[in-house]
């Protein structure tokens, strides 16, 4: 938070600014190291309209957080202090509201909070997982080894999510273009048809029939359509809040064709990466499972760590708790976290499930790509010529009677 203050310095000067501070106390505390007297200290009001508060315009991104870690690795690892290197880091930082949590964090540190909890401070940004692996790097006096950690497992995050993204691009641009093309049929072309057709004598094709019965039903009952389809979309929307909804959509998400087993993979990755991750910071298996749960965002895999982290605190190995998820965890990943139990390799070999997964995805959504293309082609290309013929033909008709 902002504090704007009065103040008299050493040689009783009257001074005012601006400093940034967790509360009113952490300001008054701050400036008199300075050998700034407060005399009066209050909280800046915030402007109503700010770009920054606007959430969607400037939230931080893994890969901005993954850049925001490596860079704060090498500067630690170059023996610059925590509070001279986020306070750089703020400088060069474009997005305003990461900027002012990165100098909120500096003022935290400097007020003598350990990096970690000051991270804490702002879930939003840094969940469980990343606060977990500062923590333990401050344990350990590791830090930098623990960002550079976080930075590559971000950047691995980001890169899948991009793969995802891309992938989705172009079907969503086809899909627009026809939705668009349809709508300008029914909205100028078909009235036009409609009173074309009404003064030629003659039958009307069946395709044209067709479009014309369709554009009367829009016309009669399109408001009742869109009502009901708005208000379904609401329901769906508001259901899928739910605790209850959000279950029943991760249970049939991961059940669905082509897509459920996709979205294994992901969840498989994130949980090898995270476990991985975690144990080589030097967390117990325990709580990498634990901070591993709290992270996952899928209700199925979730109630698995769960089950999987009570028997592992009874005395069972991993892969023990694990084989008893045949549907959700295929047979390779639990010998390989057997194997990995045996050997004392466990956080390497569970990276080897990540590394295999990383090329299984990359493999799917290429193979989803190159197959949707052409399909979206074809789909494409039948409505078009749908249109056409629907459109075409009756005039074609009225220009021989003529």
């Amino acid at each position: 938070m902002k504090y704007i203050y009065q103040a008299r310095s050493k040689e009783g000067k009257l001074e005012t600014g601006a400093v940034e501070a967790s509360t009113k106390e952490a300001a008054a505390m701050l400036l008199q190291k300075y050998n700034i007297f407060v005399t009066s200290i209050k909280e800046q009001t915030p402007l109503i309209l700010r770009t920054e508060n606007i959430s969607f315009l400037n939230k931080v991104s893994k890969k901005d957080l993954a850049i925001f870690s490596r860079q704060m690795a090498v500067m630690i690892q170059s023996r610059i202090p925590i509070t001279q290197s986020l306070k750089s880091l703020a400088a060069q930082t474009k997005n305003p509201v990461f900027k002012e949590k990165i100098l909120k964090i500096s003022q935290l540190v400097e007020e003598g909070n350990p990096l970690s909890e000051a991270f804490a401070t702002f879930p939003e940004i840094f969940n469980i997982f990343y606060v977990s692996l500062v923590k333990t790097g401050e344990a350990s006096g590791k830090i930098s080894e623990a960002l550079f950690y976080l930075s590559d497992h971000l950047e691995r995050e980001h890169d899948i999510s991009s793969h995802i993204k891309g992938a989705m691009i172009y079907p969503i641009f086809v899909i627009a273009i026809l939705f668009f093309v349809i709508l300008l049929v029914i909205f100028f072309v078909m009235p036009r048809l409609v009173d074309l057709l009404e003064q030629t004598p003659g039958k009307i094709p069946f395709f044209t029939q067709l479009m014309i019965n369709f554009y009367g039903f829009l016309a009669n009952f399109g408001w009742i359509v869109m009502i009901g389809f708005f208000l379904l979309v609401l329901f769906i929307a508001y259901y899928f809040t739910t605790k209850e909804g959000k279950k029943r959509y991760d249970e049939i998400s991961l059940k669905t064709p082509f897509f459920g087993n996709f979205m294994k993979k992901i969840f498989l990755i994130r949980f090898a990466e995270n476990i991985s991750t975690l144990i080589s910071a030097g967390l117990s298996i325990n709580k990498a499972l634990k901070i591993t749960r709290d992270t996952v965002d899928n209700f199925v895999y979730k109630e698995i760590l769960a089950e999987t982290e009570e028997r592992v605190s009874g005395g069972e190995k991993i892969s023990s708790a694990l084989v008893r998820y045949p549907n959700y965890v295929p047979s390779f990943v639990v010998q390989m976290v057997q194997v990995g139990e045996d050997t004392g390799r466990l956080d390497k070999n569970l990276m080897e499930i990540v590394n295999f997964y990383e090329k299984e995805v990359k493999r799917a959504v290429e193979t989803f790509t190159a197959l949707l293309e052409p399909a979206l082609i074809i789909f494409l290309g039948v409505i078009v010529a749908f249109l056409a013929i629907s459109i075409l033909a009756p005039i074609y008709g009225a220009l021989g009677t003529i």
